[in-house]
Order: C-alpha cells, then sequence, then structure tokens
C-alpha cells in the first residue's frame, strides 16, 4: 500500500504549492483510518522538500514513477519513498530512498548500527544504509513480481540536514555503505547522479503498482538458499519423537486444500521445542510455502537467526522471524503454515502499549492454513501471558479449524532427564510429584552459600567450553540502564559479587556474547534459549516459610515488566492477583533453573529455602 503516489513531475508541484505534508497526512489518514504524529508530519514536510530539490533537475525524468510511505506487504515496514522506472537496458527498475533528518551519526560496536538523536534521545537505531538495503531485500525475497519480471531494486539513504559524514561512512560499515550508499545534504548533486544512473525513462508508476499488488510468498533463490540451512549443524538434528511430530506437521501444512488446521505441540524445557520449530520453517521456506517464525520474546528469534546466518546474510534470515502482534490486519490465510514458538507467552493485545487487536491466538490462525503451536504452560512469566491450550482449542473451534495434538517428551537438557524437571516442580510447589529427591549423580545440581564462588564456578566451566552464564530472578532494579550506567545492579553479601544486567550493548544477543560472562542474564534474555551450565540467583521473592515455599512477588523490582497491572488486579480480584503474582515468580525460577543442559548452580538470598533446596539432594 502507498500513502501517496504520483510522478516525480507532479511531487514538484505538490511540494512546491507548500501542501505536501498536508496532502500526505490526508491520504495517510484515509489509508490507516487514523492520523499519525506531529513529528511524522514535521518530516515529511522537511524532508519531501529537500527530495524535490534534488528530483527538480532537468536530468532527471518527469515521469518517474513516486511513492511515499510504502508498506510492504504483510510487514509494518513502511519505506519512506519509492522511484520507478525502466533502466539503460529497458528493464524495470525501483530505487528505495530512506529520508534521514539526523544531523549526526556516531559509530557503535555493533555490526549496521549507529547512535544518534531520535525520540527525544540518543538511541542505537540501524544504518540508514543497512535499513534501505534490508528493505529492498525483503522485496526481492518475497515479492514474487520481482523475480518473475527480473524487476530491478536499488536503494539508498539521503540525510539532508546532515553537514559532515563522521562516522557515517566509517570503514567499519563499508559493506552496507557498497550495498546501499548513504548521500548527507552537501553530497545532493552526488545523490542526484545516482538516481540518474538507475533510470534511463520513467514508467509513471507501472512497476510500483505491480509492486503493490504483487503475490507474496518465498523467491525461488530465498527457497534454495535456506535449503542448505540447517545441513551440517548438529544443533538443529531432529532426534527421537522431534522427527514423528516433524513428519506430522510437514503433512499438514502442505494438504493442497484450504482446510484450516491447528497443531498444538505440548514439551517441557529441553525436550526440542524450538530445534524442531526451527527446522520446520526450512522445510516450509524450501518448499516455498509463505511461513513465518514466531515468539513473542525477542530473544529467541534473534539468537537462532544470527546462528543461521552462515549461510543468509542475518537480515534475510530475520526476516522469516516475527513477532507474535504482527498479524491483527491479515486477511484469513494469508500464510500457508505459521510456526509459534513460546506459544505460552502469546498476548491478548498486540502493540508498544498493548491496545491492538483482539487475541494473537485468533489472529495467528485467521492468518493461515496451517498453525503450529509449541506450548509449556508452566513457562507463563508474565501478567500478559494468555496462551494455553483451552485457548488454542476455542479460537480453533470458532474459526472451523481441525486440531491435532501431540507431545515432546524426550529430554536434551538437564542431562535428558525427566526426573529433574519433576523435582523442580514438586520442590517449588508447583505440582506434586514422586520426585521427592536429586540424584545429583545423574545432573550436576549444586547449592551455594557464597555467590563469589558460584560465580568462579561459571566462569571456570565456561573456560573450559562450556557455555555458561549467570541469570537472576527479576528482584533488582536496572539502574544501569540510564541514570546510573557505570554502577553495578545486583550487589550480593556486602559485594562479594556484584554485577550488571544484560542488554548492555547486545540487545536480546546478550547469551550468545562472550563478554556475557561478566554480567547477570535475566528471565526475557534466557526463556527459550539453552546453556551447558547455568548459575541461578533465587532472590527473595523466593523464599521458604514454616516449611514451606513461598512468593513475595513484591520482591520483585521495580523496572520488572511482567508484574505491570498486579496492583490493580489485587485491588479488584485480590485471590485472582495472588494466584497470578505466584505463578510467575515460580513459573520464573522453573525456567532459570532449567536452562542447563549439564548442570545448575543456585545461590539463595534466603538462607532456609537453600537449605530446604540441599535436603533435597541426595549424592
Amino acid at each position: 500500500m502507498r500513502v501517496y503516489s504520483s510522478t516525480c513531475q507532479d511531487f514538484i508541484r505538490d511540494v512546491g504549492t507548500g501542501q505536501i505534508a498536508a496532502i500526505v497526512e490526508r491520504a495517510y489518514t484515509r489509508a490507516y483510518g487514523h492520523s499519525t504524529s506531529e513529528s511524522e508530519i514535521r518530516s515529511w514536510k522537511n524532508s519531501l522538500a529537500a527530495l524535490s530539490n534534488i528530483l527538480d533537475h532537468g536530468d532527471v525524468p518527469s515521469d518517474l514513477g513516486l511513492g511515499i510511505e510504502f508498506q510492504i506487504p504483510k510487514t509494518s515496514k513502511r519505506i519512506d519513498v519509492l522511484l520507478s522506472g525502466t533502466s539503460a537496458l529497458d528493464e524495470s527498475s525501483v530505487l528505495i530512498v530512506e529520508l534521514k533528518q539526523w544531523e549526526f551519526a556516531n559509530k557503535t560496536t555493533m555490526d549496521g548500527v549507529v547512535n544518534t538523536f531520535v525520540g527525544g534521545g540518543n538511541r542505537d537505531v540501524q544504518h540508514p544504509s543497512y535499513q534501505s538495503w534490508s528493505y529492498a531485500q525483503l522485496l526481492r525475497d518475497f515479492a514474487v513480481v520481482v523475480e518473475d519480471e527480473s524487476m530491478i531494486l536499488n536503494s539508498c539513504a539521503y540525510l539532508h540536514n546532515m553537514t559532515t559524514a563522521g562516522d557515517l561512512k566509517d570503514p567499519f560499515y563499508s559493506h552496507h555503505l557498497l550495498n546501499s550508499p548513504s548521500f548527507i545534504g552537501s553530497e545532493g548533486p552526488m545523490f542526484r547522479g545516482y538516481i540518474c544512473s538507475k533510470f534511463r525513462n520513467g514508467d509513471s508508476g507501472l512497476a510500483l503498482e505491480k509492486l503493490e499488488h504483487s503475490d507474496i510468498k518465498p523467491s525461488k533463490s530465498l527457497a534454495d538458499a535456506v535449503k542448505g540451512m540447517l545441513d551440517g549443524n548438529d544443533e538443529f538434528t531432529l532426534l527421537d519423537d522431534q522427527k514423528v511430530i516433524y513428519e506430522k506437521a510437514v503433512q499438514l501444512a502442505t494438504k493442497g486444500d484450504q482446510k484450516k488446521r491447528v497443531f498444538i505441540v505440548r514439551g517441557g524445557p529441553g525436550t526440542g521445542k524450538s530445534v524442531l520449530a526451527v527446522n520446520l520453517l526450512s522445510k516450509f521456506i524450501s518448499n516455498e510455502l509463505n511461513s513465518r517464525y514466531i515468539t513473542k520474546n525477542s530473544a529467541p528469534r534473534e539468537v537462532y537467526a544470527a546462528r543461521l546466518s552462515g549461510h543468509l546474510r542475518k537480515s534475510r534470515i530475520s526476516a522469516l522471524f516475527t513477532g507474535s502482534g504482527s498479524f491483527i490486519d491479515c486477511l484469513n490465510n494469508e500464510y500457508d503454515a505459521l510456526i509459534v514458538d513460546e506459544a505460552h507467552r502469546l498476548n491478548a493485545k498486540s502493540g508498544f502499549i498493548g491496545i491492538l487487536g483482539e487475541n494473537q491466538v485468533k489472529e495467528i490462525i485467521q492468518s493461515c492454513r496451517t498453525s503450529i503451536f509449541f506450548i509449556d504452560e508452566y513457562q507463563r512469566i508474565h501478567l500478559k501471558d494468555v496462551g494455553s491450550e483451552e485457548l488454542i482449542r476455542a479460537y480453533a473451534k470458532e474459526m472451523n479449524a481441525e486440531v491435532f495434538d501431540a507431545d515432546l517428551t524426550s529430554q536434551f537438557r538437564c542431562g535428558g532427564s525427566d526426573g529433574y524437571l519433576a523435582w523442580i516442580d514438586n520442590s517449588l510447589g508447583l505440582r506434586p510429584t514422586a520426585n521427592t529427591s536429586l540424584d545429583t549423580s545423574v545432573f550436576d545440581f549444586q547449592i551455594f552459600d557464597d555467590p563469589k564462588e558460584m560465580y568462579e564456578k561459571i566462569i571456570e566451566k565456561n573456560n573450559q567450553n562450556f557455555k555458561s552464564r549467570l541469570v537472576a530472578g527479576y528482584c533488582w532494579n536496572w539502574i544501569s540502564k540510564k541514570k546510573h550506567p557505570n554502577e553495578n545492579d545486583i550487589i550480593l553479601e556486602g559485594g562479594k559479587l556484584s554485577a550488571k544486567w544484560n542488554l548492555n550493548q547486545h540487545g536480546m544477543l546478550w547469551i550468545e556474547k562472550d563478554e556475557s560472562i561478566s554480567e547477570i542474564g535475566c528471565i526475557h534474555t534466557c526463556q527459550g534459549l539453552e546453556l551447558d551450565y547455568v548459575g541461578v540467583i533465587i532472590g527473595p521473592d523466593l523464599q521458604l516459610s514454616g516449611g514451606h515455599v513461598i512468593t513475595d512477588v513484591n520482591e520483585r523490582a521495580k523496572t520488572d515488566a511482567s508484574i505491570k497491572g498486579l496492583k490493580k488486579m489485587m485491588k479488584e480480584n485480590p485471590a485472582e492477583a495472588t494466584r497470578r503474582g505466584r505463578e510467575i515468580v515460580l513459573n520464573t525460577y522453573r525456567t532459570l533453573l532449567t536452562r542447563g543442559m549439564k548442570g545448575c548452580y543456585v545461590y539463595c538470598t534466603d538462607k532456609e529455602l537453600a537449605n530446604h533446596l540441599r535436603s533435597l539432594i541426595s549424592a
């Protein structure tokens, strides 16, 4: 969808009237049913005027097609400007232009990321060259018309307020600049020359019309590239019941009819839900099925995209991984298959402040022929988590979808032992099991009285090439994030152990980075992922009182969004609020305590709880 479309000549005329921002705003309101922010309207006024000055020249074909705010089909991404025409070889040609009002861009240590002033403060954002190139690649990979008609897509960025390039063109970003050049304000003639090099004639917007109405499915080139994505990667080998469920899911998704099907796959920690989900994504894309891997939490998406980027550039892989709120406006069966990992984390509402859509479960089932939900209801760790088998079945029935289910039971984590998970459930009071004692000869589980000693043990294991990290319950405020970047967040026993929370500069890839051994991870950066050894700090929200394990959700940090709204619920429905608060605390620690494949080391701030857990261990 394009908010505004015209020829280059008509665009220049609209800018000349001084009304271009108002014209685009009215078109935007018609297209989306609501207006936009004042800052975006100002950006249209300033940036489009700057672009008009570039295009208003005899060397630029006056009948170039021009589209503003082009929404890439089946995504929320909008391209600032598209130009279309024909090349010197009479090929259909489209140029993507990202317009920025930035005045500076500082280098970061992250590939394709710069730091600049946006949204009222300095923030890490995509380098404009990377951003514009990634949009072009997304269209190449999924817009059928691009491959069918050999359409040429190029991209660039124009930062018209920037007087000196500085770090924008640092050699660190040379690869992105080569793929998609960035031009600053003083390079207007160069920018115009670049545009002219891509077009001999205009097409009055014909190519943009074709792009807008193109079928959307994986291109043959993407499908061919994905076929080898998992080859030779032992991490993604299917074992035991994973293989059986994989074949069942493939059978359901590749049936040629339009009947809607829902496949519910239950599985606890370490049963291989994510490995199976990634294998299914690879299979579906290689079969040219329009498919996506979905998680509410961005950490698994980013980590798996990074691990698989050896065969494809990470941006191409990342386009196959999406959040759970991306399906609000989808038509029925727009996708062939949607694979939902961590389905227990799905929310009712979507959007940054949680007011969009009706229910993510319903929207996912509505959007595809085959939806596959991997679920473990004991891993709901946020007040907004609503994903449940009961809810999935209810919406499947509402949409006349046939439901299938299966259980993943083979354990690949926690020493391959179902007994450890059952012991955790019994020890925390989640559910009664027969596993009242843990044999540590099967799984390396230790209780430490000294947090420094536990940390040193984790470092030792990590140095032995066993990926090992510290994690903690969210009981300490994240003061280092903004106000006090040089201070540590978690300080235990007078400073015996002192460290920052995760997410400093690596975002959700924290668990992948070597430097993260010096930081402490939280539930949001490790759920759905695994380590060889995990060191877990149990905070004061879990204690022992009167011989019973109790929870105190009031001991959670103020910066923990997972309990936002609980105080209001406590006034309206105290019994339900108490139940949900206890569930969140217990499920958080169950999840943290099951991240390790080979071992788990524990330090408790409550000494009675530590002694209680120690009493349940047998050598």
